[in-house]
């Protein structure tokens, strides 16, 4: 049995949305944040969740402020750690208290996980479609990976992406493992394969 709730958390750029689905007893805690034009609902952060519950571990929904506010475009980088950073110390202090933390996203929001890991001190990241090439500029001008977002993580790391994402397919390396399923960016064909990513994986680090 899990207990669902929903609440909002005031951040320095307006209330951010939480939508927990706590387990009964659970062994950690694993709080998702969206990407840049989407929200909570999509395809790959449900799969994910259900593995998460599925195992034990429970699962947290984060829309970030300007999602609550209504808008799509999303804030400079610094203010979406900023919220994401108040939201997560808020669930420690809270809902999640005494369990070990993993955090992740897809896309915008797992870049958002990969920088701010350190600062909520996270056992985990889970990376669902991370864009790791930026798109092409018309000016020529080749773009600058995001891979040192990705290098800066001292914790258990999973990219799970699509074999067709037109941002790029990260390495594998030490402390990172990276697992590629069918489809695109969107991952939004592969949601058996993204579970079972998902819940193997978790099975490893909690």
């Amino acid at each position: 049995m899990t207990v669902e709730t929903v609440r909002e958390v005031d951040t320095p750029h307006g209330p951010a949305r939480v939508h927990s689905e706590l387990a009964a007893e659970p062994r950690a805690a694993l709080v998702l944040g969206h990407g840049a034009g989407g929200g909570v609902t999509a395809r790959d952060l449900v799969a994910a969740a259900e593995a998460a519950l599925e195992r034990h571990v429970s699962a947290v929904l984060v829309e970030q402020p300007y999602r609550v506010a209504g808008r799509r475009s999303p804030p400079p980088a610094g203010q979406l750690d900023t919220a994401w950073r108040v939201v997560v110390e808020a669930l420690r202090e809270n809902e999640l208290r005494d369990v070990p933390l993993l955090v992740g996203g897809r896309s915008s929001g797992a870049r958002v996980a990969c920088r701010t890991a350190g600062d909520v001190r996270a056992a985990g990241v889970l990376c669902l479609a991370f864009p790791l090439l930026p798109p092409a500029r018309r000016s020529g001008t080749q773009p600058v990976s995001r891979l040192p977002e990705l290098e800066a993580v001292d914790v258990p790391l999973l990219v799970v992406q699509g074999a067709n994402d037109r941002f790029g397919i990260p390495p594998p390396a030490r402390r990172r493992a990276v697992v590629v399923v069918p489809g695109d960016h969107s991952l939004r064909s592969a949601y058996v394969e993204l579970g079972a990513a998902v819940g193997n994986w978790l099975a490893e680090v909690v």
